[in-house]
């Protein structure tokens, strides 16, 4: 089955779960004349992308309580990057991924991409990869299991990192201080750093709500960021003080949303 059916099947699937709240996995094994492992990888990435939720033997619609408008919106500018961070990814290219909502939403953008090399500190973006028809080649950090960040860390993870070099690093951000850097809550950013030490290009996802957050920990100096893609909320002002630091800025389009002044 081509690439292009295989998107139409997945926005079919989307569309029968709004219309029924539930479907089956047998039902959509019949309906699109597949196989339940490709079913059960369609609805895998349809739930990490935020369309729907798992159950035993099918799937159901999201709660309306998590449909909210400004979930919606949240949703809307995730995805807003994450395509604009799919667009720079080349086949065969090597890439970290870091643990993060906005940065696992552009795993199912990567299923057209051939011979990927991804490396990974996160085990819900490792099981989201491995659901990629695509298989691209998975890499683990492995090292010490750290639940506030839901991610390994630790000093065996930064050794496997110095042994490989990569051509993208895709990192999120809990804040931006304009004059700093990146910013996060947690106090373990060791990791953040050597992954970018060991890419060519480290390019930082976050949406433009998170500019100006006072968060006390810095994690990625400007001097280590190569390009900071956001949502087309950032303002003028904010775009021109990143852009100074030597920054490209990416401001992706989300509908109508009005950029501030």
């Amino acid at each position: 089955m081509t690439k292009r059916n295989t998107q139409q099947r997945r926005h079919a699937i989307v569309a029968l779960v709004q219309e029924h709240g539930e479907v089956s996995v047998d039902d959509l094994t019949r309906r699109f004349d597949t196989s339940e492992v490709t079913i059960r990888k369609d609805l895998a990435l349809l739930e990490t992308s935020g369309l729907l939720l798992r159950r035993y033997g099918g799937a159901v619609a999201l709660p309306a309580e998590i449909v909210s408008a400004d979930a919606e919106k949240v949703s809307q500018r995730k995805m807003a990057i994450a395509r604009a961070a799919a667009e720079r990814i080349r086949d065969h290219n090597r890439i970290i991924i870091d643990s993060g909502s906005t940065t696992c939403a552009v795993i199912p953008l990567l299923a057209p991409k051939q011979g990927l090399v991804v490396m990974t500190n996160s085990l819900n973006v490792a099981a989201a990869l491995r659901e990629l028809e695509n298989e691209p080649t998975l890499l683990m950090t492995g090292g010490t299991w750290d639940p506030n960040s839901e991610s390994f860390q630790g000093q065996v993870a930064e050794q496997v990192l110095r042994s490989y070099d990569f051509d993208q690093l895709f990192v999120g951000a809990d804040g931006i201080d304009l004059e700093r850097g990146t910013t996060t809550f947690h106090e373990l950013v060791g990791l953040s750093r050597v992954m970018a030490e060991s890419a060519r290009e480290v390019i930082v996802m976050a949406e433009s709500d998170k500019v100006g957050r006072k968060i006390p920990n810095l994690e990625l100096p400007w001097q280590q960021i190569h390009t900071l893609i956001t949502d087309d909320g950032l303002s003028d002002a904010a775009r021109t003080q990143i852009a100074a630091r030597g920054v490209q800025v990416i401001c992706a389009p989300v509908g109508e949303t009005p950029r501030r002044k």
